[in-house]
């Protein structure tokens, strides 16, 4: 059994197309389970299991459906995958798990393009429910890792990252591999395999964005400005990064509703 712990927030415009391609890629019986926030009630019964409580916490939302889906199976090696609502597969995933996880006990996303960093991330994860289990699973931030920039980071995979680095594991990072980067980060396809759209639930900025755009020109030309003209036109230059990063991101959605091979110009 296959069993996938997704999130969707603020909208449902992403569960059928999430569903669609689940259903195309894998074969095996699956269930997934959902946390949804500020997600319309009256959706049909799409989901083995869907929380609405109001957690914040992404990581936190992704540890309890672990929590959950460790109670709910059978079987120890029963496959466990992490998805988030605006990822989905692409390919044969099923074979990818397969051959992967005979040689390592967890394959996951890893962003190095957003500035380096090096953490599993929960667009897409798989493991074994018994694996999981056995080191605490905990997708929370707080282990730091240097980036590109030089500067020690957290995010969503930081203690994860902690927990496989002092448990001696080493796991299978599913790297970028688009052939056309209509953005550096977002829009993202790994191993062939999985697609990430990256901001499917927020506004479209990155640390990538924040480090490589346009900004470290005009940080040198502001450094010298008075402290409140420079905070303003910063903030504009983020605002302006962020609707441009918004309105890409509207259009390959619209693409991806009309187009079930969409991917095809990105790999």
């Amino acid at each position: 059994m296959i069993h996938i712990a997704t999130v969707h927030w603020n909208t449902d415009k992403w569960i059928d197309i999430q569903q669609s391609y689940l259903r195309k890629h894998i074969k095996s019986p699956y269930r997934v389970y959902a946390w949804l926030n500020n997600v319309p009630s009256t959706l049909p019964d799409t989901f083995y299991y869907a929380c609405s409580e109001p957690v914040i916490s992404h990581a936190v939302k992704l540890n309890i459906l672990a929590d959950i889906i460790y109670f709910s199976s059978n079987r120890d090696d029963d496959i466990l995958i992490f998805l988030d609502g605006d990822a989905f597969p692409i390919g044969d995933i099923e074979l990818l798990i397969n051959q992967k996880l005979s040689n390592y006990k967890l394959i996951a996303v890893q962003r190095l393009e957003n500035n380096g960093d090096n953490q599993p991330h929960p667009c897409f994860c798989a493991t074994t429910v018994s694996f999981w289990k056995s080191i605490k699973g905990d997708w929370k931030a707080g282990y730091r890792w240097q980036n590109k920039s030089g500067a020690w980071v957290t995010d969503i995979g930081g203690n994860l990252l902690k927990q496989l680095r002092e448990s001696g594991v080493q796991w299978y990072p599913l790297l970028r591999s688009n052939r056309r980067n209509l953005h550096p980060v977002f829009f993202a396809a790994y191993d062939g395999v999985i697609y990430h759209h990256g901001a499917g639930f927020r506004d479209a900025l990155t640390r990538f964005d924040r480090a490589q755009s346009k900004a470290g020109f005009l940080d040198k030309i502001l450094f010298w400005a008075p402290p409140r003209y420079r905070r303003a036109l910063l903030h504009k230059r983020r605002d302006g990064v962020i609707a441009e990063n918004n309105l890409l991101s509207e259009k390959v959605f619209k693409s991806i509703q009309e187009n079930p091979l969409f991917y095809a110009e990105l790999i």
